[in-house]
């Protein structure tokens, strides 16, 4: 990789490469139009100035409306005291700064030896990642319930381990998928973090109940059972198990319910072993991946969850393999088959990023490289002094840092690696929507790369 040797050189490269993602993300992909942020929007207006239910309100023109746990439109009541333009401005900047912080703790302490430079050409690559361009483009919630989860791994790697489960019991109120990191807790052996997680997830639902009795009522006996509300589940655009079953028009929920079995059993094995191996990163990555899966609806930016998976294999000493797969995931290669997902062609296709899910959950490796696992392996190392006229001999104790207790010790190289270059360690070195698809095949789709989402509208009385 060409790498300037001057800051000069450093400066312009960038700009470059700012203004050739600026370029492809004005005019090769869709546009979401903030999508979800309207129906967030929407929702909480007409259930706090106009007097609505959340779950009756409708995107004008469209058949979407909220569809995820009360607590979520507790949590996003902020958005009442917005116009929507704030509502825009404030959305960008809680991505923002959410992105910052995963890849913060994804770096681990020393991510500031990689320098402006490698951070800016990472942002650069991360801004063509459709996952992360979708969430930001249709104003999603995703990247905030990643660092939600992962601030609960950054407060056991460093200690803070007594309010360790927050985060994912937060997360799990705002969107059921994010539960089944208890599960990882749980398989982690942190009984604690897991209990205090599922009591908070408990309590926000709680709290929700007692703010909308109605609409708990209606979400937990109906809405959550009816996946019509969300959108179709053969739309190309869900990268679940379930979408690839619904694409084969298997749509029995038997068939789905073993598939989901399998692979929570798969998970599950995956999961303990790099437990047992001392690979909490792999832990925490193969647990987004599988959350991905058993989802009965994925869409494509909900796949933001494999970001950690990317670290990981950036750790082991397989960049080739996380560039390939990142490079896949830009190319929104899976709009293709849009229209037609028929056939042998339309079978792999269409579902490719299933599979490069599936093929993270089955290969991703597990356990710490060789010349990263023996020096984190031991908690104290003993030096020998020299002794000398002036000092008697002595032995320093040298803590190492060990592995983070719940999933989130990823080295300093995972967030940057595709930037390129080698990261010293001590003398050595090491490698660096519709969220809601259509219900209705004649209906606009946002997530079509066939034609722009309309513009940012939305009638809180409508």
């Amino acid at each position: 990789m060409l790498r300037p040797r001057t800051d000069r050189g450093r400066v312009l490269l960038v700009l470059v490469l700012v203004a050739a993602v600026t370029l492809f993300t004005a005019t090769v992909p869709l546009l979401r139009g903030f999508f979800d942020l309207r129906v967030y929007y929407g929702a909480v207006h007409t259930w706090v100035h106009h007097g609505g239910r959340i779950y009756d309100y409708r995107v004008p023109g469209t058949t979407y409306g909220f569809t995820y746990p009360p607590f979520a439109a507790l949590a996003m009541l902020p958005l009442a005291l917005l116009d929507r333009t704030s509502a825009i401005v404030v959305s960008l900047l809680v991505n923002l700064a959410a992105l910052a912080a995963i890849l913060r703790i994804l770096a681990g302490p020393g991510w500031r030896r990689h320098g402006w430079f490698r951070w800016a050409l990472c942002l650069c690559l991360l801004a063509m990642f459709e996952p992360l361009r979708d969430t930001f483009s249709f104003g999603q919630v995703n990247l905030v319930l990643l660092a939600l989860v992962l601030g609960d791994c950054w407060l056991l790697a460093t200690g803070r381990g007594r309010w360790a489960g927050v985060g994912i019991g937060l997360a799990a109120a705002v969107k059921l998928t994010p539960a089944l990191f208890i599960g990882l807790l749980l398989l982690a052996g942190r009984r604690r973090a897991a209990g205090l997680a599922t009591v908070v997830a408990a309590a926000a639902t709680a709290l929700a109940a007692w703010a909308d009795p109605g609409a708990s009522r209606f979400y937990w006996t109906e809405a959550l059972w009816d996946t019509g509300r969300v959108g179709r589940l053969d739309y190309v655009s869900n990268q679940s198990l379930q979408g690839v079953l619904a694409r084969l028009g298997e749509t029995g929920r038997p068939l789905w319910a073993t598939a989901v079995l399998l692979t929570l059993c798969v998970w599950a094995w995956r999961t303990r072993g790099a437990v047992k191996a001392g690979d909490r990163t792999a832990a925490f990555a193969l647990t987004g991946a599988a959350a991905c899966l058993v989802s009965p609806i994925t869409w494509v930016h909900h796949l933001v969850w494999l970001l950690p998976s990317f670290a990981v294999l950036l750790r082991t000493g397989h960049p080739r393999i996380a560039g390939a797969l990142y490079t896949v995931l830009c190319t929104s290669v899976v709009w293709l088959w849009f229209d037609d997902a028929s056939g042998i062609g339309g079978f792999l296709g269409s579902n490719t990023y299933t599979w490069i899910t599936l093929g993270l959950l089955l290969g991703l490796p597990t356990g710490q490289p060789r010349r990263v696992r023996l020096p984190l392996a031991r908690s104290l190392s003993t030096t020998v002094v020299t002794p000398s006229p002036d000092s008697p001999a002595t032995t320093a104790g040298t803590v190492q840092s060990g592995t983070s207790p719940a999933g989130c010790d990823v080295a300093a190289a995972a967030a940057t690696g595709v930037a390129g270059g080698d990261v010293r360690r001590g003398s050595g070195r090491s490698p660096s929507s519709e969220p809601t698809a259509s219900t209705r095949p004649a209906a606009s789709k946002p997530q079509s790369s066939r034609s722009r989402a309309s513009s940012y509208t939305v009638d809180p009385s409508a």
